[in-house]
C-alpha cells in the first residue's frame, strides 16, 4: 500500500501548499496530487515549486485533460517537472470535468477516444519520437511533433494514472494506465470498479496496475469535529451522484434531493442539517484516527493499492496531516 495526498490551490496559496506537502513528505506520504481547475491557482507552477522544495515525494496533477491541454503541452510540462524533481513526476489525466467544460465553450465530445489518443501521443513524445501524420487519429494526428529542448524521462517513462469513474473509463484505465485515480471512499464502489480494471488489464497483457482511491478525508481526535468538517463535501458528492450510486449505498433519494436544493440556494446551514451519517459514510472517510485507519484497511482489503487523502482532510489541515502520518500511514 502507498499513500497520496491531495491539495487544492484555491483557498490556500502556493506557498501554503508547498508547506503542507513538505509536512506530508516528512510523514512518509508517497504522492502529492494537485488539483487542476481553471478558476484556481494553476497546478503547473504549484507542482514546480513542490519539486524544487522536496526530496522524495512523487508529484503530479490530479488531474489534467486533453480538452483544455494538448498532449504536446502536457508532455512538455511533465518532462520539465520530471527534470526539476529528479524523476519524481507522475501524470494524472482524465476525460475532463463535464460540469466545467461547457463553461469554457468546450463540448467534451468523445472523451474516452480523445483521452486514449492523448495518452498514446504523450508517451510517444516523452519517448523522444518524432510523430508523423498517419491519418489514423481523430484528435491528435500530429505532423512532425517532437520534444527537442527538454530532458526526456528515459525508458521508464512517466507513470500515467487515469482518472476513471464510469465503466468505459475504468476499462481504458486497465488497458492503458499505469494506475487509476477513482473518486470514491467506500469499498462498495471498488468491488465494482476493480474487476473492470483487472479484466481490461489482463486483456491488454499488463500487470501491476496501481488502484488509487481518491478519497474525501476528514480526520480529527474529535469524531464530531471530523464528521462535521466532511458534511459539505459529502453533500456535493451526493448531489452529483446518479440514482444507481445512491441506491448502491442505500441512501434516501428524497433527502438527497433536499440537499441538492439547499446547495443550489447556498443554504449551507440547511445542508449541514440534512447530511447525516449515511451520506458521510457513503462518500467520505471521516472520524477519529482509529475509525480512519479501519476504513483504510477496508479499502486495502477491497483491492485498493494507493489511498489518496483528499479534501477537506479535517478541521485543521496541519493537525490532520500529522494524525494521518502517526496513525494511518
Amino acid at each position: 500500500m502507498s499513500y497520496g495526498i491531495e491539495f487544492v490551490p484555491g483557498n490556500i496559496n502556493v506557498k501554503q501548499v508547498v508547506k503542507y506537502v513538505k509536512l506530508a513528505e516528512s510523514k512518509d506520504i508517497d504522492y502529492a496530487w494537485i488539483t487542476n481547475h481553471y478558476n484556481n491557482r494553476h497546478c503547473y507552477p504549484t507542482l514546480a515549486m513542490i519539486a524544487a522544495n522536496t526530496d522524495s515525494i512523487k508529484m503530479g496533477p490530479g488531474i489534467m485533460n486533453t480538452f483544455t491541454d494538448t498532449p504536446a503541452a502536457i508532455a512538455s510540462f511533465m518532462c520539465t517537472l520530471n527534470e526539476i524533481s529528479d524523476g519524481r513526476a507522475v501524470l494524472g489525466i482524465g476525460p475532463g470535468d463535464l460540469s466545467t467544460l461547457p463553461k469554457l465553450a468546450i463540448q467534451g465530445a468523445k472523451p474516452v477516444a480523445r483521452l486514449k489518443e492523448g495518452v498514446i501521443q504523450f508517451r510517444r513524445l516523452c519517448a523522444g519520437e518524432e510523430i508523423k501524420k498517419t491519418g489514423e487519429m481523430e484528435f491528435f494526428d500530429y505532423d512532425g511533433a517532437k520534444l527537442t529542448g527538454v530532458t526526456l524521462p528515459g525508458k521508464k517513462g512517466i507513470p500515467v494514472y487515469i482518472g476513471a469513474q464510469g465503466p468505459k473509463m475504468l476499462e481504458l484505465a486497465g488497458e492503458i494506465g499505469d494506475g487509476s485515480l477513482i473518486n470514491a471512499s467506500n469499498p462498495k464502489d471498488f468491488e465494482i470498479a476493480i474487476p473492470m480494471i483487472k479484466k481490461a488489464e489482463e486483456a491488454a497483457g499488463k500487470k501491476g496496475h496501481d488502484v488509487g482511491a481518491y478519497t474525501a478525508m476528514s480526520i480529527d481526535q474529535s469524531e464530531k469535529k471530523a464528521r462535521n468538517a466532511a458534511k459539505i463535501v459529502a453533500a456535493f458528492i451526493a448531489a452529483g451522484s446518479p440514482p444507481a450510486l445512491l441506491q448502491r449505498h442505500g441512501l434516501d433519494e428524497g433527502n438527497v434531493a433536499k440537499i441538492k436544493d439547499a446547495l443550489a440556494r447556498f443554504d449551507f446551514k440547511a445542508v449541514g442539517g440534512l447530511v447525516g451519517d449515511a451520506e458521510i459514510d457513503a462518500f467520505t472517510i471521516a472520524g477519529t484516527p482509529d475509525m480512519v485507519r479501519q476504513k483504510c484497511e477496508d479499502l486495502k482489503a477491497a483491492g485498493v493499492t494507493q489511498i489518496i487523502f483528499g479534501s477537506p482532510l479535517g478541521p485543521d489541515m496541519t493537525n490532520s496531516i500529522r494524525l494521518l502520518g502517526k496513525y494511518v500511514v
